[in-house]
Parts: C-alpha cells; sequence; structure tokens
C-alpha cells in the first residue's frame, strides 16, 4: 500500500484537494458569489482531478524508470515493488474513472462540452510523459499549465455555469482572483521544474533529453532561475502593494511566508552546486508556494 501511495504522490495529491477545497469553501464562500456544485459533486470534481493526477504520476514513472534509477535509485517503485504491468493497469484504471467522474459532471451543469478538458488533460499528461518532456521548455510549460489548471477549473465549474446577466461582473471579479493565484501557482512550478531540471541532469543526459540545463550548462541556468525568481518577488511585491496595503497584518504573512523564503531562493540558488543543493532549493520552493496558497483562508475570515 506505502508503495502506491508513493507511487501517486499522495503528498501532492492533498495538496490538490487543499487548494481546490479552499477555493470554494473559504474564497468562493466569503465572496458571496452563485456557484453551481453541491457539496457531493464539488467532491466529485475533486476526485476527478486527483484521479486523472494519479494516473499522470504513474504513467511518468514508467517511462522514467531507466533515468530514475540514474536520477533516484531509491525511489524507484515501477518493477520493484509494483510491476510494470500492474503500473499499466493503474494509469488506465485511475484515468478512465477520472475522465468518466469529469463527464458525468459536466452534463449534471448543462455543459457537456467540460468533458473535453477532462481529456485534453489526461491527453496532455500521457505525451508530457511520454514525449513533451524531451523537448526544451515545452514540458515544464506543459506541467505548469496543468498545475495552474487544476485551480482554474474549480472557477470553471463553480462560477462559468453561474453568470447571468445581473451577476456576471461579481462572478468574472472572483475568477479574476483565482486567475490570479493560477497564474503564480504556474510561474513557480515553471521555475521548480527547472530547478528540477538541474538536479535531475545526470539522468536526463542519459535518457537523451534536452532540458535547459543541459543545452545552456548548470551556471547559466542557475542564472535564469535568479533572473525568474527575482521577477516573480516583483510581482507579488506588486500585487501586495496593489491589493493589500490595507491590511497591513497580511502584508506582514506575504513579506514572512512568501517573499521571505523567496529570497531565500535567490540568495541560494547562484552558489548551488551540488544535487542535495538544488532539491532543498525545489523543496524552498513548494514551501512558497503552499504559504501563497494558504492565503486563501484570509477570505474565510474576512481579513482580505
Amino acid at each position: 500500500m506505502l508503495a502506491l501511495l508513493n507511487l501517486i504522490r499522495y503528498k501532492n495529491l492533498l495538496i490538490i484537494l487543499l487548494v481546490q477545497g479552499l477555493i470554494k469553501y473559504s474564497l468562493l464562500n466569503a465572496l458571496n458569489v452563485a456557484t453551481t456544485l453541491d457539496n457531493l459533486h464539488f467532491i466529485l470534481l475533486m476526485l476527478a482531478t486527483v484521479f486523472i493526477a494519479a494516473g499522470g504520476y504513474v504513467i511518468n514513472d514508467i517511462y522514467d524508470v531507466s533515468i530514475d534509477k540514474i536520477n533516484k535509485p531509491e525511489k524507484v517503485i515501477i518493477n520493484k515493488k509494483i510491476s510494470e504491468s500492474t503500473a499499466n493497469n493503474l494509469y488506465l484504471a485511475f484515468t478512465f474513472v477520472g475522465v468518466v467522474i469529469g463527464f458525468y459532471l459536466s452534463n449534471h451543469i448543462g455543459s457537456p462540452g467540460f468533458a473535453a478538458l477532462f481529456i485534453v488533460v489526461a491527453a496532455l499528461l500521457y505525451m508530457y510523459a511520454s514525449y513533451l518532456k524531451s523537448i526544451l521548455l515545452i514540458g515544464n510549460l506543459v506541467i505548469s499549465i496543468i498545475v495552474a489548471f487544476s485551480l482554474l477549473l474549480v472557477g470553471i465549474f463553480e462560477l462559468v455555469p453561474s453568470i447571468d446577466y445581473l451577476n456576471q461582473a461579481k462572478q468574472l471579479e472572483a475568477f479574476t482572483l483565482i486567475a490570479y493565484y493560477a497564474f503564480f501557482a504556474f510561474l513557480l512550478t515553471f521555475l521548480r521544474e527547472v530547478v528540477k531540471d538541474i538536479e535531475d541532469i545526470n539522468g536526463d543526459k542519459n535518457g537523451g533529453r534536452q532540458t535547459l540545463p543541459i543545452v545552456l550548462g548548470r551556471k547559466r541556468t542557475t542564472i535564469v532561475c535568479f533572473v525568474l525568481a527575482g521577477s516573480i518577488a516583483v510581482l507579488i511585491l506588486m500585487y501586495m502593494y496593489t491589493n493589500l496595503y490595507r491590511s497591513p497584518w497580511i502584508m506582514l504573512y506575504f513579506l514572512l511566508a512568501v517573499v521571505g523564503p523567496l529570497l531565500y531562493f535567490i540568495t541560494k540558488i547562484i552558489a548551488a552546486d551540488k544535487k542535495t543543493e538544488f532539491h532543498h532549493l525545489s523543496t524552498v520552493l513548494k514551501i512558497v508556494m503552499l504559504m501563497g496558497l494558504f492565503s486563501l483562508l484570509f477570505y474565510k475570515f474576512n481579513l482580505l
């Protein structure tokens, strides 16, 4: 059971559930906007998301067996704890269940065309694992878009079907807030994917991939990460100045919990050289993202 949980990256799946739950039960409830899904059907939306994501993790590990033996041999699960044929069956089962739930939900809210969203994401995850991750920056962009989309999906299913002439301005405002969070999730995920590429450069070279550190070299890529992290920090500070200036305690939270760790990353990335250092900095970025997403709780307590 533990091998299966690690295979599907259960911690990441729990984060997806947490973030989607915060968007609905903290942000949207606090904004008092019209929503579409009752609790049961929202749970189904979350399940559809995590089933498709779990399938994506499984198929990614299937294609990465030889590379993972170099990058992280102690974490290889396929053909050690779970056979490849079992993993393939798990991938098909998870993806099928996720798409079927998505198809049901789309029809339930009267927007059957939304079912295509789940099919497209499942297809992108397969293409990412089998081909796209080997193309310079394309794989990084695809996975970053999918992470951002997991946030936007709540707005698409909760807000869009409930729009009418009277509430469209309020619904758009709520969707825009979700889009802000999705945009920063996209940027931080992209940065983290590049850092992970630096960490995994040896295995990726062996696998014939064209990642940024392989093309530019490790040192130049750390400079790219430095510039990108600095740009993200500036954008966050601009967002704080524009939207949070009336809430000094919230600004303090963002400075300490989001900007602070990001500045720590910026000071460390240029000098980083060892695999363990890049792994540590990848974890720092994950913390930055989580702390940013936890700010959704402020809406529940009417602090924003």
